[in-house]
């Protein structure tokens, strides 16, 4: 259903936002803490990273504010996706070797996208936060789908948006969830260790891990997957 008509073997890239291009997970537990406390819940990074980073704010809303309408669940993600805005403004800053792969992914009119569970007004900030928001072919937003991750739907759409098949593609990803959707949809995805260490990452389904986007690893598996120069 999803891939209609005859696609392109183009190669494309395809990035998570949160915790993959810029570090952000610290801002996000500050704010679900915030907001969260006063219902029980306090998180530190490694619980975050277990059960938090990388849902959809429905999943997370259902799992621990169980005793809520769904429409007051709703309101209590939206207030804490303001608290994470208001602290994200203007503090975003990229991984290491993030702009040198997608200037070269520009050279190389190789598209890319997002993919993300964010809501579309954090990935926004963030992707103009850096400065990087023109350079994207799509930014597909998990929430706004009838399924976001770990469900593959999110990246088979981001293909479908660069007209691409997943055997010349890779993501980038720092999550179980986004591991899981990503691999689920054909895609060889590389797990960034921001939050997750290397055997988590690995045990979720990465071909291999990385700290920064410009290691040895990641560059020969880039050429080898995407071609060119």
């Amino acid at each position: 259903m999803l891939m209609r008509g005859v696609l392109n073997r183009q190669p494309v890239l395809l990035f998570d936002i949160d915790g993959t291009l810029a570090d952000t997970d610290a801002l996000h537990l500050e704010a679900f803490n915030a907001v969260f406390g006063p219902y029980g819940h306090v998180f530190d990074r490694a619980r975050a990273a277990r059960e938090l980073l990388g849902r959809s704010n429905a999943s997370i809303g259902a799992q621990f504010l169980p005793d809520e309408r769904p429409e007051r669940r709703a309101e209590i993600m939206a207030e804490k996706e303001d608290v994470f805005r208001s602290l994200a403004a203007g503090k975003v800053q990229p991984l290491p070797g993030l702009m040198a792969l997608l200037d070269h992914a520009e050279a190389a009119a190789i598209p890319v996208v997002a993919v993300t569970n964010a809501p579309r007004a954090n990935a926004e900030l963030i992707l103009h936060g850096l400065g990087i928001i023109d350079r994207f072919r799509a930014v597909i937003i998990g929430d706004e789908l009838p399924h976001g991750k770990p469900h593959p739907l999110p990246y088979l759409e981001g293909l479908r948006a660069a007209d691409a098949l997943p055997d010349r593609a890779v993501a980038f990803e720092d999550s179980r969830a986004g591991i899981t959707a990503a691999t689920a949809a054909g895609i060889v995805t590389v797990g960034m260790r921001t939050n997750l260490g290397h055997d988590d990452l690995i045990a979720a389904g990465a071909a291999l891990t990385a700290a920064a986007f410009d290691e040895p690893d990641v560059l020969a598996l880039v050429q080898k997957r995407l071609g060119g120069d």
